[in-house]
């Protein structure tokens, strides 16, 4: 599909090595009009339908002729030259004889003959290699060239109408009578969509996905033309027009038939009113944290034979999926993707389009960068700000399809900071030495690090950030060699959290031991977000804080990846997207950004490659999608009917991970159901007497830059505000019936951990990005849906959520057992230890502005007595902290009137 021919190209080829027969199978007659018989071809496991005249076996046949002919003279173009030369003797002037007959030889006692004779030339030119591939006879047979492995298939030619598309925004072209015009193309109908081609280029023009609205309608007032049928989805109303109304009817009920017994399961309303169906026995795996996502992702995309499907709300492609470093470049994600484009597998990026007044994750430079790679690599931005009249909202999935076979869903974005592992490490200064018990390696740069090889006995490599390392000169300099081919690093998390340092460790390597602080983060990557955003992201190994002085933020994720039919689906949600962002904007019409035709679910089993440690699940991927994000007709949300129904029907508890807690519907400015399901089934549970426990993980603080120290700016308390208002007892709504019940029902914590940085303790919180929501040990939601204003989401967001589900029954019979371990856990966890050693922030005990001098003028434990203060420290397990409910909770909140942040409409903060 991605190398398309015109259909007269003769140098293209539609049946292969594998016979094609041809069977008459009926004869039509009405009346005085001519008979149509019905041809059954069959090429290989494929079996497909046409109707055709006797004038028709008459055209092929003067044609063929016409063709021989000039073949025999040599007048005929040089492509059929570069043809004849693969073609035998034997069958350079043989051609099949058709019996004289006419159309009077189609009625009558002579039917039964004629079908035999018909079918007899048909048979024998099929045979004849020279003679099946010529465009004459493929039309004849109703095939497109690029569907010659396409199982379940309808094809011919037809007369299409412009216009109908669902494009939002400023686009009023072809949306009105006075502006239609009628196009000859190939329509081609799948199990699961439809297209058409044109048939001078062989270029798709246009793909129909088949869903819940998909409908075929054949009179004039439904197409407002003669001789027509009208074909409608959620994304377009496609107009045809045919010769006579017979063919329109046959065309109509073609169509239909053919959709609905290969592919009724796009045309109905799932659960959720998900556009997905449930999918059972689906092998499916999760990540917490981007360590092991990032490594499988590597892998995964090693194996990629054929397409390779990225969306990103923001790709840097210079980051590291494998790390440590010690394969030079092998493992940096540009340079994957350009070994397998090399390889001629085809990648397509979708990335967020971002105000850059607002924003500064410079798409632009990501999107240079990659197209720079190879040719077989396309990148797509949305949207157009003006043209679509979207400011507000913003593309936000992170989803990468292998081969439409493996899908990876989550929080997870190919970009800087998001690498983290469960030691969730606040500094990352450098410096690796390199033992070998004997023998002789080479070393040298590899991405920043320079490894300096020296020989006293044993080998020892001194690795160390190319800022820091002296110049070299004369023969040392020249001593500097590639370490890519000597190290090959195998590494595995400790299932001990006794592990947990940021002193003093080791890795093993395939030729020895990397021992000392290893650097994981290299340039851009070692970020804190919230002291400072990113600039200069051109420049991707030069840092912008200074790693010796400034504490990283970790970062908490979640992502997931299925296999199979569930992978299918989120194939066929990236396709719908790609091929939207295609039409709607101008630049990617051009032949080389292709339309993409989404995979038969029939052959979702076939599985070249399983990512390892997958179990089996039942799965249904979820969405919200709206008119400007996939030019859709209605508005899914079906994340969001997820999570209020998994909410309502949960019996012993939910956990839910999330960046943000804004909930409570107000339809004002706060839209979502998700508060209120959680508050009404606490209440349910507190009027039966039974055990029920909603636990909430969320950041301490909105991941925006700002000081905390002066009360963090206007955009992070504008979020604060949103945040408290529901689990707060200063918010009003939901909030005052927690005021005196969350204690017994309710935890809302976050996490924070610590670590030693250049002879001084340092805190900071971690950054939790993750939007989980866990019901009962048995239905997990995964993917990338706030918990913001849900129907804002589903008109301008798009969100991925896969919901799994395990077959099993949670034993809670000693509920107060089950639950104690839990609740004791979480009481113990206060944070108070932290906020006496460090006087750290956001912290209850300050409940405004005024407050905030005082309480950071008092020092820490940290600065008082740092030795008590390490015993203070050695008290906390984990990361969970109690979140501060109290803090600032007698400041308003809300921007200031005059303030930038005031001027932006509400909603971009709900």
């Amino acid at each position: 599909i991605y190398n398309t021919v015109s259909f007269k190209e003769a140098g293209g080829k539609v049946f292969l090595s594998c016979p094609i027969t041809a069977r008459v199978t009926d004869v039509e007659k009405h009346n005085t009009l001519p008979a149509l018989y019905t041809i059954e071809l069959k090429h290989g496991e494929f079996t497909w339908k046409v109707k055709k005249k006797e004038k028709h076996f008459m055209e092929l046949h003067r044609e063929l002729r016409t063709y021989k002919t000039f073949v025999k003279l040599k007048l005929h173009p040089h492509s059929h030259t570069v043809r004849r030369t693969t073609v035998p003797k034997s069958e350079a002037t043989q051609i099949p004889n058709l019996p004289k007959g006419g159309e009077e030889e189609g009625r009558g006692d002579t039917v039964s003959s004629r079908k035999k004779q018909l079918e007899d030339y048909l048979n024998k030119l099929l045979k004849m290699q020279k003679y099946r591939n010529y465009h004459a006879t493929v039309r004849m047979c109703s095939k497109a060239r690029i569907f010659s492995v396409i199982r379940f298939l309808e094809e011919g030619i037809v007369l299409k109408r412009s216009g109908g598309h669902r494009i939002p925004g400023l686009n009023c072209c072809g949306h009105r009578k006075m502006c239609y015009h009628w196009s000859k193309r190939w329509l081609v109908v799948k199990d699961s969509f439809l297209l058409y081609m044109k048939p001078d280029s062989g270029a798709i023009s246009f793909v129909m996905l088949f869903d819940k609205e998909f409908s075929i309608k054949v009179d004039s007032k439904s197409t407002e033309t003669k001789h027509g049928i009208r074909v409608d989805s959620l994304s377009r109303s496609l107009v045809l027009k045919f010769s006579n109304y017979r063919h329109a009817r046959w065309w109509g009920q073609s169509l239909e038939k053919f959709a609905h017994d290969h592919g009724s399961a796009f045309l109905k309303d799932h659960r959720y009113g998900s556009f997905a169906r449930v999918e059972d026995d689906i092998p499916a795996k999760w990540y917490v944290n981007g360590k092991t996502y990032m490594e499988d992702v590597a892998d995964a995309l090693e194996e990629a034979k054929e397409e390779i499907f990225i969306t990103d709300w923001w790709l840097s492609p210079e980051i590291f999926l494998k790390r440590p470093v010690v394969e030079g470049n092998r493992w940096r994600l540009d340079c994957i993707l350009k070994r397998k484009a090399e390889q001629g597998v085809r990648i397509f990026v979708m990335l967020y389009k971002e105000v850059e007044l607002a924003l500064g994750i410079n798409s632009g430079y990501s999107k240079r960068t990659l197209l720079q790679l190879h040719p077989n690599i396309k990148v797509m931005r949305h949207p157009d700000h003006v043209s679509s009249s979207v400011y507000l909202w913003a593309h936000h999935e992170k989803i990468i399809v292998i081969d439409q076979s493996v899908a990876f869903v989550g929080g997870i974005d190919l970009a800087y900071g998001r690498w983290d592992d469960k030691e969730h490490r606040l500094t990352d200064v450098g410096s690796v030495t390199f033992s070998e018990g004997s023998g002789s390696s080479q070393a040298a740069p590899a991405n920043g690090r320079d490894v300096i090889p020296k020989s006293n006995g044993n080998t020892i490599f001194t690795v160390m950030d190319s800022r820091d390392q002296p110049k070299l000169k004369g023969k040392r300099k020249k001593s500097r060699f590639s370490i890519r081919k000597r190290l090959h690093l195998t590494h595995h998390e400790s299932d001990s959290d006794s592990e947990r340092s940021t002193s003093v460790r080791s890795l093993n390597t395939g030729v020895g031991e990397l021992s000392g602080n290893t650097r994981f983060w290299h340039g851009k990557d070692y970020c804190n977000f919230v002291h400072k955003d990113w600039v200069q992201l051109d420049k991707p190994f030069d840092d912008f804080i200074d790693r010796h002085t400034t504490p990283r933020m970790p970062w908490h994720d979640i992502a997931s990846v299925v296999h199979g039919k569930a992978a299918r689906d989120v194939a066929r949600h990236f396709i719908q997207r790609w091929n939207f962002t295609k039409l709607v904007k101008p630049k990617y019409r051009a032949l080389s950004y292709p339309f993409l035709l989404p995979k038969s679910h029939s052959t979702a089993g076939e599985q070249r490659y399983k990512v390892p440690g997958c179990v089996s699940a039942r799965v249904q991927i979820l969405r919200s999608a709206s008119d400007w994000s996939a030019g859709i007709k209605y508005h899914e949300e079906s994340i969001h009917n997820a999570y209020v129904d998994v909410i309502q029907q949960s019996q012993h508890f939910i956990y839910i991970e999330n960046q943000f807690f804004i909930s409570c519907a107000d339809n004002k400015h706060v839209y979502n159901k998700i508060g209120d399901a959680i508050a009404q089934r606490i209440i349910k549970a507190h009027s039966e007497g039974k055990k029920y426990r909603v636990y909430v993980v969320t950041p301490l603080l909105p991941g925006f830059e700002g000081d905390i120290n002066t009360g963090g700016g206007s955009a992070i308390q504008a979020v604060m505000h949103f945040n408290y208002r529901w689990v707060c007892t200063h918010g009003g709504g939901g909030g005052q019936m927690f005021s005196k019940l969350w204690i017994n029902y309710f935890s809302i914590t976050g996490l924070r951990t610590h670590a030693e940085l250049g002879g001084k303790l340092v805190t900071e919180l971690i950054y939790v990005h993750s939007k989980m929501l866990i019901a009962d040990d048995n239905t997990v939601i995964i993917g990338k849906r706030f918990m913001k204003n849900q129907k804002k989401i589903t008109q301008c967001r798009w969100r991925r959520k896969v919901t799994q589900t395990q077959e099993q029954v949670l034993n809670v019979g000693n509920d107060t057992c089950y639950f104690g371990t839990v609740e004791e856990r979480c009481k113990a966890v206060t944070g108070k230890e932290t906020c006496r050693v460090f006087r750290c922030l956001p912290s209850s005990d300050v409940h405004s502005i005024q407050e905030l001098e005082g309480y950071l003028a008092q020092p820490g434990l940290d600065k008082e007595n740092p030795a008590l203060a390490q015993e203070e420290l050695k008290k906390i397990r984990g990361f969970l902290v109690q979140f501060p409910l109290q803090f600032l909770c007698e400041q308003n909140l809300l921007p200031q009137i005059g303030s930038k942040e005031a001027m932006v409409p509400m909603e971009v903060w709900t």
